[in-house]
């Protein structure tokens, strides 16, 4: 089979009487076949120069003919112009052109007015979808691999008839972004629009709906022998406010007012959503939020050990305070499904984790620092970050900021403290909320101690801390 190429300007009398001619063959031909590309006289030069590159090839006019090698698997042989063509034509199919000049002109113009028509049609066509925007940083990271076929879903958007996301990586290559966006286009999920990336903040959070900021800060040993710790922390929390203030300003003048921003990471998680907050003056401090959910998931898997049940059968954990820093996990309102202890009911059934479990040492001690430990456990076995722990928690509080869970289901959620539990303002800490009809509030039917307000405000003093030091620098 002889399969052609030919590509030209719509507006090229050439490149129309070259169509009409492959038109012919391919009507008297069975086996020839003709493939067009008709392209705007504003972008052929680049386009050519493009396909040229990309072929090894070299021509200057329009139109541009090949044949693909279909048979042979091979790339497309380059026949030239019009005139290669027509010579190609008479010298294998004895079929020739005799378009006087003018039909070659006509032809051309009607070319060119249905290319641009094709153009409004289409453009009305794309004006008529309206995607969900959805933004992921660092998308590079192991944890956008794994967040990504499980967010494009109506189990996490149940409204939502496309998504448009948008993977920006300041550090990573371009290329390797092209290789995850065809990846992520091979996934044919339904829900998925289009797929662009972003290496530089020129339009970074354009439109946004949903924001996912997966950035981390890791250790950086090239100084460890000439640096202090402190130091070292400061070194970090300067780029972490170099980069969360500028993320901040933008998110403000260009995402939507209704935007959604989720902050995950191991490192300075309530200190950049707090920076988010501080620069994105014009959106409600309540539309930001970084989650302890992997960290409320690390309790339950260490709790269900103990108790011999599934961590899914656990609920109703409280992470308090700082979470990439001093937090406790509080197991007051924890219950307990399938114990198999001396009382047992149907599935609904439940017990006061703290009613079955009496060892208090171990709550408050051991347990606490197994908590601190697991992720970096995890990590030291793996070697990378608890990836899929940290997608699973933020696909978590989606699905119930979305609307997808029980009302009086509990999450720790760091959020901005105006005065909550006699908190100090203007800091983000990690306390109870529920989430109801796309709004989450903040729990009050828990006790708060003595022991816990202390907690408490050694979390809010070293939050304070960072953030003096982040308006220092």
């Amino acid at each position: 089979m002889a399969k052609f190429v030919l590509a030209g300007r719509t507006d090229c009398p050439h490149y129309a009487k070259a169509e009409l001619l492959a038109d012919s063959l391919q009507r008297s031909l069975p086996n020839f076949r003709i493939h067009k590309i008709s392209i705007l006289p504003d972008e052929w030069e680049e386009w050519l120069e493009a396909t040229c590159k990309r072929h090894g090839w070299k021509h200057e006019k329009s139109p541009l003919v090949w044949r693909e090698l279909v048979d042979q698997g091979g790339k497309g042989m380059l026949l030239g112009g019009f005139s290669d063509f027509l010579e190609h034509c008479q010298d294998y199919y004895s079929i020739t052109s005799d378009m006087p000049t003018d039909l070659m002109l006509s032809v051309a113009a009607e070319n060119l007015e249905m290319k641009r028509n094709l153009i409004v049609e289409e453009q009305h066509r794309a004006s008529l979808i309206k995607p969900l925007h959805i933004w992921i940083s660092s998308a590079l990271s192991p944890t956008c691999h794994f967040l990504v076929p499980n967010l494009l879903s109506a189990e996490v958007f149940p409204h939502i008839t496309a998504i448009s996301l948008h993977l920006l990586d300041l550090e990573g290559g371009k290329e390797k972004l092209h290789g995850l966006k065809m990846e992520i286009e091979d996934l044919a999920l339904p829900l998925l629009h289009q797929v662009s990336i972003h290496t530089d903040l020129e339009q970074a959070f354009q439109e946004a709906d949903v924001i996912l900021l997966l950035d981390e800060w890791g250790s950086d040993d090239s100084d460890a022998e000439t640096e202090s710790e402190q130091e070292k922390k400061k070194k970090k929390v300067k780029e972490v406010s170099d980069r969360y203030r500028v993320y901040g300003q933008l998110i403000d003048t260009r995402a939507t007012k209704d935007v959604k921003v989720i902050v995950s990471g191991d490192s300075f998680v309530n200190l950049r959503c707090l920076l988010l907050v501080d620069n994105a003056c014009s959106i409600d401090s309540d539309q930001f939020v970084t989650m302890a959910t992997q960290v409320e998931n690390e309790a339950r898997a260490i709790m269900a050990k103990r108790l011999k049940v599934k961590a899914s059968d656990i609920t109703d954990v409280i992470v308090w305070g700082n979470i990439s820093g001093s937090f406790y996990i509080d197991l007051q309102r924890a219950k307990v499904f399938n114990f198999n202890g001396a009382i047992r009911g149907p599935a609904f059934f439940s017990h006061s984790l703290l009613q079955i479990f009496h060892d208090r040492k171990w709550l408050e001690t051991d347990f606490q620092d197994l908590v601190r430990c697991q992720r970096a456990a995890v990590a030291s076995k793996t070697c990378q970050a608890a990836a899929m722990s940290a997608a699973n928690g933020i696909l978590t509080i989606l699905k119930a900021w979305n609307g997808m869970c029980s009302p009086d289901k509990v999450f720790s959620l760091g959020v901005l403290c105006p005065g909550y539990y006699s908190l100090p303002d203007g800091i983000v800490l990690s306390v109870p909320v529920t989430f109801r009809d796309g709004k989450w509030s903040v729990l009050f039917d828990v006790t708060v101690g003595d022991e816990l307000k202390e907690r408490l405000q050694l979390s809010a003093s070293e939050l304070r801390q960072e953030k003096e030091i982040a308006r220092l620098l």
